[in-house]
């Protein structure tokens, strides 16, 4: 099974292809969709609907993990957010790819094992799972491979049954 991660963002879009054998996870590809501020939303959105629609029909997953949303500050940044995150949906939809969304805290649990676990920690326990040489770069990337390994533990647990 492929899985598709995704963090979400109107600036960057992190992304993880992870490939899922038994109890062996194999990172495919990794990287970040940018959009440069000048640009307004919409042509920032469209970048990110064609970014993802190329990255659905290079490595046909055969599902997507995209990380839920929740904003308690920044009630801009939470609307161009959640905009990025409707096309993301909808470029899924459209390629027929099951999407299953993941809270920070349920990441940080089946990452980690602890839900109040620091960014780093779940970043180096990515590294880990996955056998990188390295954390990957951008940090919206290991988020992203963060959250394709949370679905993979998450899939293969009887109770998702």
């Amino acid at each position: 099974m492929v899985v598709l991660g995704i963090d979400p963002g109107y600036a960057i879009v992190g992304y993880g292809v992870v490939e899922i054998h038994g109890q062996r996870l194999t990172p495919l590809q990794y990287g970040a969709i940018r959009t440069a501020a000048d640009l307004p939303i919409s042509a920032r959105l469209r970048e990110i609907y064609d970014d993802m629609t190329h990255i659905l029909d290079a490595f046909h997953p055969d599902c997507v993990a995209m990380e839920r949303l929740y904003f308690n500050t920044n009630e801009k940044t939470a609307i161009n957010v959640s905009q990025a995150r409707g096309v993301l949906l909808l470029a899924c939809e459209q390629a027929e790819k099951p999407v299953f969304e993941y809270t920070p805290l349920q990441v940080k649990m089946s990452v980690v094992g602890y839900g109040r676990a620091e960014k780093r920690q779940v970043m180096e326990m990515t590294q880990r799972i996955l056998s990188l040489k390295e954390i990957p770069k951008p940090d919206d990337a290991a988020d992203a491979l963060a959250i394709a390994v949370c679905h993979a533990h998450t899939a293969r647990s009887p109770l998702s049954r």
